[in-house]
């Protein structure tokens, strides 16, 4: 048997342990991205082998931790494709303001860029003080870090460039301070935030979201979990909710894409039907 059938074998029991003792599911998960990302894993923490790997993972829980920052890493900034923000701006916030309270949920909010932006928007746009913002991962680094807000300041000139384009109604330096080379997002923005570990993976619905972000996640699974976290997303939604879903994805091949309507096509926004 060649070394690639081998390693193959060996990634599956490793995910198949993953599951069974942490309850973490990647099993369903694009092969190629999480192949690479897996032997990144292996080479930095110094092992052979994915059995190795799992013989680790099975008996040191700080193992899992650093696993899971391998596999889900998300590299992302504020207001990323300034294009999306804007259209929410325009085109999803006038039907956002005709209810008396809303629910926002990002799901893989990863280190909280999408999260802030969103934040931010709702407060330019007056809707700040009646939304919950639900921000959820299945990494409690990720969480924790998203609750920090606190990012390396030369990422702070991206950041402002991608707020302007989005049609920004104010500084982004209104938002933040700064030390040591850092930017700190003012403990503001996560007044009406709740973090929660949640898997688009295994885990239930957040019923009545007026607004779903799930941005550039979906491309890491494969079709059979794709039309999982599809579903999750159209049982979530309350009616005539909004989806909106990265650049590089789209609804055209899941088997739930007859409940939603194209919003703006070209940003990947969609809106529930009516039942």
């Amino acid at each position: 048997m060649d070394e690639e059938k081998v390693e193959d074998i060996e990634i599956r029991l490793l995910l198949e342990a993953l599951h069974s003792r942490y309850h973490y599911d990647f099993r369903n998960y694009a092969q190629s991205s999480l192949k690479r990302r897996l032997r990144q894993a292996r080479d930095q923490l110094g092992l052979p082998t994915f059995s190795a790997l799992q013989d680790r993972m099975l008996r040191d829980p700080a193992t899992v931790t650093r696993l899971l920052g391998f596999l889900t890493v998300q590299v992302s900034e504020l207001f990323r494709d300034p294009a999306y923000f804007r259209a929410i701006r325009e085109k999803v916030v006038p039907h956002l303001r005709t209810y008396p309270s809303l629910k926002v949920w990002i799901a893989g909010c990863s280190a909280g860029e999408e999260l802030y932006s969103l934040v931010i928007l709702f407060r330019e746009e007056g809707l700040e003080d009646r939304t919950l913002f639900y921000a959820t991962d299945i990494s409690q680094d990720a969480l924790d870090a998203a609750a920090r807000g606190i990012y390396p300041l030369d990422r702070i000139r991206t950041f402002t460039e991608n707020h302007q384009l989005s049609g920004g109604k104010s500084s982004l330096s209104d938002y933040y301070s700064t030390a040591y080379g850092h930017a700190a997002f003012d403990k503001s923005l996560r007044d009406r935030v709740v973090f929660s570990d949640h898997s688009l993976v295994s885990d239930a619905v957040f019923a009545e979201m007026h607004l779903i972000s799930c941005r550039n996640v979906m491309i890491y699974f494969d079709r059979t979990l794709q039309d999982r976290a599809v579903g999750l997303f159209r049982d979530s939604l309350a009616r005539k909710g909004f989806l909106g879903l990265g650049a590089r994805e789209s609804l055209r091949f899941s088997r739930h894409a007859g409940a939603f309507s194209d919003f703006v096509r070209e940003e990947k926004i969609y809106q529930k039907r009516e039942p």
